[in-house]
């Protein structure tokens, strides 16, 4: 490295955030980026470790430490603190499509697994990766990479969030003519339509998709695929007219809560409310659904995951009373056991920056009934539970409540529709069937990648699996691949 010693020399020195006061009065990001000089100061924090845990094992085996796209965290780390903006940039984006997405909401596994944080003080891989690709764009260096010439092959895409994104914009620069179909207006998924723009402007996700449209991928919005709508296609048909097609289209089928009291109004998914005020903040049509809003109530996100703190940092924009956020699960360590734990992902207490926002969070609680007036929701009986989730007596409480919203989780893809109409293979959790070795389904020229496959999970195990499905459709077609993994 550039600088041996300047993890010895050179604090961590993260983004800051603006003040809670200033940030909640808008949707938009409010991440302070690091000047240029204390961007090359972090990167020179690196080690060079003789084993950079950073960089993922190479493999795409869920649970092992660093990043799942195996980004070149140590040579990129090096460039930045050469100065060497443009080179760092290819690096990155020989890794990964997506870098701008991955800085700005991935929990940095690469930092968890750094040398340094064996110290609690790892290197701000997040951070450095976000500025690459920022001034990447700034300074116009990321053309679309248009394919030297064309291989007569068409490939459909079904689903356009990060793991269809990622596996058109492969696939059309290695030649293909590429078609994604998405249900909705706009591409990019949970990006777009599940990520609030306060973590994440959508001229993000406009100007990649410009990119890839230049590259030669073909978007079809409003083209649900499967299903009982009027304009839906047959995914027989689909099937039909091109060479293979891949499903990418998520985990969408959201985790329930039947007590009594849950047909009550005013209790919603999250995934009802959060796309809302998405399509508010960029003008698009809500279609005559109803509004949900959380202005002037007392709010409970039940979930104690990043749907429900997005869920608590919305709520508070729209100018929510209180917001109580519930987990099941028993409060998490301060700090973990770095003996035990590091390189791997520590289970250990976080508080995401929509949380710090002023959220009340209540740990080890089940949530035994809903009660309302007049039909809608107005409390929340709850109980506290031991670490088998068994209700401990007399620790019974109450909740107002008057909005109520669902974050626990996705159980695996919608099956209605698109799945069974093409009779593909589902696994005992109730996702498509599909290995890491081809991404086949049961179907001949079927292919799967993403949440659809392996469910619920993170951005940037969407993008692995969509670069490696990627490179199992050029196989199949080609019988062999050029494309990087």
């Amino acid at each position: 490295m550039g600088k041996i010693t300047g993890f010895l020399e050179i604090e961590r020195h993260e983004r800051k955030y603006e003040p809670v006061a200033e940030r909640v009065k808008n949707f938009n990001e409010f991440v302070i980026p690091l000047s240029e000089k204390d961007t090359r100061d972090q990167a020179a924090r690196c080690m060079n470790c003789g084993i950079p845990y950073c960089h993922g094992t190479g493999s795409a085996v869920p649970g092992t430490p660093g990043c799942p796209v195996n980004n070149q965290i140590p040579d990129f780390n090096d460039l930045v603190y050469q100065g060497n903006w443009e080179e760092a940039s290819r690096n990155l984006h020989s890794t990964n499509n997506f870098p701008e997405f991955t800085g700005r909401i991935c929990p940095a596994p690469c930092e968890a697994s750094c040398t340094l944080n064996i110290d609690d003080n790892p290197v701000t891989i997040k951070t450095i990766e976000c500025a690459i690709v920022d001034r990447a764009w700034s300074n116009g260096w990321l053309k679309p990479e248009i394919a030297p010439a064309k291989t007569g092959r068409k490939v459909a895409i079904i689903g356009s969030g990060p793991a269809g994104l990622a596996c058109a914009q492969q696939l059309a620069r290695a030649g293909h003519d590429v078609h994604v179909y998405e249900k909705f207006a706009k591409a990019g998924g949970l990006l777009r339509y599940g990520i609030p723009d306060f973590k994440m402007e959508k001229n993000v996700i406009d100007r990649r998709v410009a990119q890839m449209e230049a590259e030669g991928v073909t978007f079809h919005y409003g083209k649900p695929v499967g299903g009982a709508a009027p304009d839906a296609i047959d995914p027989q048909e689909l099937a039909k007219q091109y060479d293979a097609v891949a499903l990418t289209g998520g985990a969408e089928a959201p985790r329930d809560l039947p007590i009594p009291g849950r047909e009550l109004a005013g209790i919603h998914f999250a995934m009802d409310f959060l796309p809302q005020q998405n399509r508010r903040v960029s003008g698009e049509s809500l279609n005559g659904v109803t509004d949900i809003l959380a202005g002037g109530r007392h709010v409970v996100v039940i979930g104690g995951g990043d749907t429900g703190s997005d869920c608590i940092g919305t709520s508070f924009r729209q100018g929510a009373r209180s917001v109580t956020q519930l987990e099941i699960m028993p409060a998490p360590p301060e700090h973990e056991n770095k003996a035990l734990t590091w390189p791997n992902w520590p289970l250990k207490m976080r508080t995401s920056s929509s949380q710090a926002e002023g959220a009340v969070r209540e740990f080890a609680v089940l949530t035994t009934r809903f009660e309302g007036v007049d039909g809608k929701v107005t409390k929340l009986h709850c109980v506290k539970v031991d670490d088998k989730f068994k209700p401990l007596p007399g620790t019974e409480f109450t909740l107002d409540a008057e909005l109520v919203l669902l974050a626990m989780g996705f159980v695996h893809p919608v099956h209605e529709g698109l799945l069974k109409t093409l009779g593909v293979d589902l696994d005992q959790r109730g996702n498509v069937r599909a290995n890491l070795q081809d991404y086949q389904t049961s179907r001949p020229k079927i292919f799967s990648a993403g949440d659809m496959r392996r469910g619920q999970s993170l951005v940037v195990w969407a993008i692995r699996e969509g670069r490696l499905c990627a490179r199992a459709i050029d196989t199949f077609l080609m019988g062999k691949t050029d494309l990087p993994r």
